[in-house]
């Protein structure tokens, strides 16, 4: 497969742990990041498992600008994408370009990334 070819994506259920302060890029955009926990019950060679799973995620421009409001606790699907944290480190972090708030929406926000 070439490169730039080829599924990436990921929706993820789950509630923020940790939510860090909006910052900026050197050029200016907008970056909110924060650590996301799931937990489900999934089917893996026909037998029920419970799964738990915490990690990275980041929204970039003017969803982190919409996000900022994201608070530890709140019930959230999020859909985006898989990358490396940078070009130094490998490790995953989750792009994420929506998140719709699960439960009540009455101080909550929905954020879509514009393309």
């Amino acid at each position: 497969m070439p490169v730039g070819e080829g599924l990436n994506t990921l929706v993820l259920d789950g509630e923020p742990t940790e939510v860090g302060a909006l910052r900026r890029t050197p050029a200016g955009v907008a970056i909110l990041e924060f650590r996301i926990a799931h937990l489900s019950r999934q089917i893996e060679a026909g037998l029920e498992r419970e799964v738990r799973c915490e990690l990275s995620a980041m929204l970039v421009g003017d969803a982190a600008q919409s996000a900022q409001s994201l608070r530890p606790g709140q019930k959230l699907r999020l859909t985006g994408f898989l990358a490396a944290r940078s070009a130094r480190h490998s490790g995953l972090v989750m792009h994420v370009n929506t998140i719709e708030l699960l439960e009540g929406t009455e101080n909550g926000f929905q954020t879509q990334e514009k393309r």
